[in-house]
């Protein structure tokens, strides 16, 4: 068997149990963003786009409690000018309800809204890589985590585990949909890469280590 996934907008309550019937694996309804009112700014009312942010979160209840927690997924895009509390806070509120949150870097686009909106830092979407594989991995909280200024500056976690964590490669590469690895989606292929689509090489991960150290978040 291959398994089948669907990324979609909000479907009706009926045409998600027809998928779980039909054999659907799993499923994904993207928020995007980290709050209700960068979510009106970028793709609601505000943005005079066609989404709302409560069907949208009504929807994902509604896929976990057809498909169950684990098998429903959503993408979070780091950059659109949430602070780091917001974004782990969401996280950890799609973790509770049984939605896995793949993240993403936002990526200008020539002609679009948003055209000039610079990427996020990278040290900045490492750490809140980090954050979300230790909250997915139910090693840490967000309550148990430490925010200066809405800045992420501490995990909640003894040093030598999050080295560990660091050290396996995992929280830096591609998430989304099951066994993801599509590359460049939100990077060009001279990089820096932000979601890597392969496992990381030594050179790569000492190089994140030592960005973290310099952070002092390890």
């Amino acid at each position: 068997d291959v398994p089948v996934s669907l990324s979609c907008q909000p479907l009706g309550g009926e045409q998600v149990k027809a998928l779980a019937e039909a054999g659907l694996d799993t499923i994904g309804i993207p928020v995007d963003a980290a709050t209700e009112e960068l979510f009106e700014e970028v793709k609601g009312a505000t943005a005079s786009g066609p989404y709302n942010w409560k069907r949208q979160i009504d929807a994902l209840r509604r896929a976990v409690e057809v498909f169950g927690a684990g098998r429903v997924y959503t993408h979070l895009i780091v950059g659109l000018g949430e602070t780091d509390e917001e974004m782990v806070h969401f996280i950890q509120e799609m973790v509770d309800m049984g939605v896995y949150p793949a993240l993403f870097a936002f990526t200008p686009l020539p002609g679009t809204m948003l055209e000039g909106r610079a990427q996020p830092e990278l040290s900045r979407y490492r750490r809140l890589q980090l954050a979300q594989h230790l909250i997915v991995g139910r090693v840490a909280r967000f309550e148990g985590m430490r925010f200066r200024m809405g800045d992420l500056v501490g995990f909640g976690v003894p040093g030598d585990r999050v080295r560990e964590v660091v050290r396996s490669g995992s929280p830096f590469m591609t998430s989304g949909c099951p066994d993801c690895n599509r590359p460049y989606y939100n990077e060009r292929p001279g990089g820096p890469i932000y979601n890597y689509a392969r496992p990381l090489n030594n050179a790569e991960i000492s190089a994140i280590e030592r960005e973290m150290a310099l952070s002092g978040l390890i």
